[in-house]
């Protein structure tokens, strides 16, 4: 399946099929002239594939050099981002030249930070190889590192030429990693995909997850809906919040319990249930909504809490939020299954939403 990205200053599309990486040296060469390229990589990741990443693009006339760092969220900070710029900057790459991220979540939002930085930007391509990295990530231009302060505190708006996504390579992922990934997948369902929301329904774990039923298109239609709303509102300041649901608690979650220890998709699982059980009993989300949610979370084997749970340092890592102005956040709640709705409150309303 190939998803138009149609934005006006960047179009690029998203090419979502199996066996997909076997042509990555094709793929490449339609995007872009021979040049120098980084290819950027975690140590778990580039084990797997980048020797095979490496050979296609030299193959087809790119001069390629790897850059690897340790695999998990803690890299995902400056010193790691400093170490990717003086490396494109020995290999000598140039303004025309560009960077190819090949790893989930992680990697991506740091190979596209460091390509939108280094001389001031230069041109990159995603190659996601994480459910979570497939589904939401690589796709929309958000770059970022991770500050003391907070996740993606430091980051950029930067479209990428284009997005491979490879259904075959999450077969080496393990069990923990997988089920991540299911929280972006859940949420995208939620806010804008009731149809995707009883396809989940009607799946068991396995059928989904050992078995391979529907990945594609599950896969498809979580990017379709973030493709929607990134061409709406590709900077961030409307229907594109609809993509936080959970992710405000979540996000705090990650922050205070250390980057890694609890992974992207089961902070959102958590914070989506506390979100939803809160703004239930204020009569902002319908009533029975957060055991659908939760029951859902819980089948993939996702968490639905995190202990310890210290309300006052989650508030303290949320007030850094990206969506906080000023005194006021904007929270997203769900009126209902497949519609999200942006709710502004005051930041101090939002201790209220941690309370157990």
């Amino acid at each position: 399946m190939r998803i138009k990205v149609n934005l006006p200053h960047q179009p690029y599309e998203v090419w979502v099929e199996k066996g997909a990486l076997d042509q990555v040296g094709q793929w490449v060469a339609a995007q872009w002239q021979p040049q120098k390229i980084v290819l950027i990589s975690d140590d778990k990741v580039s084990a797997l594939y980048s020797q095979k990443v490496l050979n296609a693009l030299s193959n087809v006339g790119f001069e390629v050099a790897l850059f690897e760092f340790p695999a998990g969220e803690a890299s995902k900070n400056l010193t790691t981002a400093e170490q990717a710029w003086d490396f494109c900057a020995h290999f000598g790459l140039t303004r025309s030249d560009g960077i190819l991220a090949l790893g989930g979540g992680v990697t991506g939002d740091l190979a596209a930070f460091v390509a939108s930085t280094y001389m001031r930007g230069i041109h990159f391509l995603q190659i996601p190889t994480s459910l979570t990295a497939q589904v939401d990530s690589s796709i929309g231009g958000k770059t970022g590192i991770n500050s003391r302060m907070a996740k993606n505190m430091i980051g950029t708006f930067a479209q990428p030429d284009g997005v491979l996504i490879d259904p075959n390579v999450l077969k080496t992922l393990g069990d923990r990693e997988l089920r991540e990934g299911m929280g972006e997948v859940i949420k995208c369902a939620l806010i804008a995909d009731k149809t995707l929301w009883e396809l989940l329904t009607d799946l068991s774990a396995e059928d989904l997850l050992k078995k391979w039923q529907h990945i594609d298109e599950i896969i498809a239609r979580s990017c379709e809906v973030k493709r929607k709303v990134v061409v709406d509102d590709e900077l961030d300041n409307g229907v594109r919040l609809y993509l936080n649901f959970g992710h405000t608690i979540g996000h705090a979650i990650e922050a205070t319990a250390g980057y890694g220890k609890v992974m992207h998709g089961e902070a959102v699982a958590i914070g989506m249930v506390q979100i939803s059980q809160v703004a239930e009993e204020k009569g902002l989300m319908p009533e029975g909504i957060t055991l659908q949610i939760q029951q859902m979370v819980q089948k993939f084997g996702l968490p639905t809490t995190y202990e310890p749970w210290d309300e006052t340092a989650l508030y303290a890592a949320l007030t850094h939020d990206k969506k906080a102005r000023g005194k006021r956040i904007k929270m997203i709640i769900v009126p209902e299954i497949g519609q999200a709705k942006v709710n502004e409150i005051a930041l101090e309303e939002m201790k209220t939403y941690l309370k157990k």
